[in-house]
Parts: C-alpha cells; structure tokens; sequence
C-alpha cells in the first residue's frame, strides 16, 4: 500500500463524519425525545382507554393516531432532500409551553385540551431535531391528528340532542309513507306494538366525526392535484355520514317490526354499525369514481370545443 492511499483513508472518514453530522440527528437525543414524550401521555392514553376509547362515539382516537403515524412514515423520503437545521429557541419554547399547558389542563380534568396538546408538543420537538423545514414535511400527518381530540360533552350535547330527532323523523316518516304502522315522538319511534328509542350511538356523531377524516385523509393521500374533486368529497362526507345514520336507525326498526325488539339487541346491533360503515365507505368511493368519470367527460367536451374552434 502506498503512502498517498494511506493519507487519503483518514480524509474520507473525516468527510464522511462530517456529512453525516451535518444530515443526522443525535440518536441519544432522539431517543431521549422519544421516551420523555412516551411517559408524558402516556397517563393520557391510559385515561383515554379507559374512557372516551371505550365507548363507540369516540372509539376512532386509536384509528386515526394510527393514520397519522402511517401518513407521517410516507414522509421519510423527503427528509433525503431537505437540509436539517434544528431551531433550539422556538423549539423549546413551544415544547415547554405546551407540556405546562399539558399539566395544567391534566390537573383540571380538561381532556380534550390535554390530548390536543400532543400536536404543538410533537411541533416542538420536531423543531428541536430537524427545524422549520422538517416540521413543514410533517404538517399534514400533525394537522391530522386534531381529528384524534375527543370534543367536548357540551359540543356532543348541543348537537346530539337534535339530529337524533331529526333521524327519526326521517325514518319514521319514510317508513309511514311505505305503509308501515309507525308514530314518533321526539327520539321514540312507535312501530306496531314496539317502542324504540333512538340513543346517543344512533345519533350519527361518530360517522360525523370520523368520516370527514376518512375524507381528509383519502384526498390528501390518493387523490391527485384535482381541487375541485377534493373539496367535493370533503363536503360530502357529513352528508354521507347523516345519510348512513339513517339507514342503520332503518335497519333497526325494520329488525324491531319483523322480528321483534330482543332480538336486536348485541349482535344485530352491532351488525348495524358495521352496515353503517360499509354504507357509508361505498357511498364514499362511488361518489368519488363519479367525480372521475363527470370531470373525464368534461375535460374531454373542452379538449374538443377547443380544437373545434382552432380548426375553424
């Protein structure tokens, strides 16, 4: 071996440290990130598991914390092209406001403020590893994870209370004009010599919240640069959702007329809920191929009128 090939081995190292400095993040600090963050929320998820988890009106906070580490993971890749340069100041400024504002709202039992507080605190130490650039990659998969707060009870009241009446007087009404032997009175629906009566997981609250984020999701992961496309299947989601309610209240007092009130009870029940979802997916995917196929047939009607008129 020569004496120049000695000399160079050391100078690569050298730049190949350097470089790796200037691209990498401190494992024993990511680490320590990682756990600090681990053992500040986690009392959170133990209360949310034991709680607002449990119960089927908000039983999606799992779902999508689970959607938003999937969108933030589709990211990795664009970390190669950006320049990593940590901002220290608003990092920890923003990461210790928000673990105050964690503690205090825990202290005071304000659930949905500690859980949102998760997002500026992920922002914080997003900051502190990779700076502006690398919390712009993560914007989406941190925004996402609003749809993760559970709302508060007041908001779930205030809007509960009047679509489970207005559900069913749909139902009631629709099924009164098909002939069937039916009355309603606020949430009651009177059906033959049944009573039933319309509860808060029959209110369609869950659908509401949760599909828009389906929705949210969907367009910002497969749906092309087509803005029109995706505000249309925004929008459409709590239509959908209102709509696939309705259709799981049907199939419940259709259930009560034929085959009496005990048997849908459990599993016919939950039968139900799963219906509404697969209801409201295909309603969902159906307007979505529709939207497709109507600008298809647009574009084409211009590409032609626009030729017609470069022809003439």
């Amino acid at each position: 071996m020569s004496i120049e090939s000695l000399k160079t081995e050391p100078v690569q190292h050298s730049a190949l440290s350097a470089a790796a400095e200037s691209r990498g993040v401190n494992l024993a600090f990511l680490a320590a990130l990682a756990a600090s963050f681990v053992v500040a929320y986690l009392p959170t998820y133990l209360k949310l598991a034991g709680g607002a988890w449990a119960t089927e009106q908000e039983g999606h906070g799992p779902i999508i914390m689970a959607m938003a580490a999937w969108a933030a993971w589709q990211q990795r890749n664009k970390l190669r092209s950006i320049e990593l340069r940590p901002a220290p100041v608003a990092g920890w400024i923003i990461l210790i406001l928000s673990l105050l504002l964690m503690a205090v709202t825990r202290s005071q039992d304000l659930l949905m403020v500690e859980v949102a507080t998760q997002i500026p605190v992920l922002l914080g130490c997003l900051l502190l590893i990779g700076g502006w650039k690398m919390a712009r990659v993560f914007a989406f998969p941190l925004a996402f994870l609003v749809f993760s707060v559970p709302p508060p009870g007041w908001l779930l009241d205030a809007f509960t209370v009047p679509l489970k009446a207005w559900v069913s007087d749909v139902v009631a009404n629709f099924l009164y004009d098909l002939g069937y032997p039916v009355a309603q009175n606020g949430v009651m629906i009177m059906i033959a010599s049944y009573e039933l009566m319309v509860k808060d997981a029959c209110s369609g609250m869950n659908s509401i919240f949760v599909l828009p984020a389906i929705g949210v999701f969907y367009v910002h992961e497969f749906v092309p640069d087509d803005p029109v496309r995706r505000i249309l299947l925004v929008l459409s989601t709590v239509p959908i959702a209102i709509l696939a309610n309705c259709f799981r209240v049907l199939a419940l007092v259709l259930g009560a007329y034929y085959f009496g009130v005990d048997r849908i009870e459990g599993l016919f029940h939950d039968a139900t809920g799963l219906a509404l979802w697969l209801f409201a997916l295909i309603l969902f995917f159906l307007l979505d191929r529709v939207l497709v196929v109507v600008g298809y047939l647009i574009k084409n009607t211009l590409d032609r009128s626009g030729r017609a008129r470069g022809a003439a």
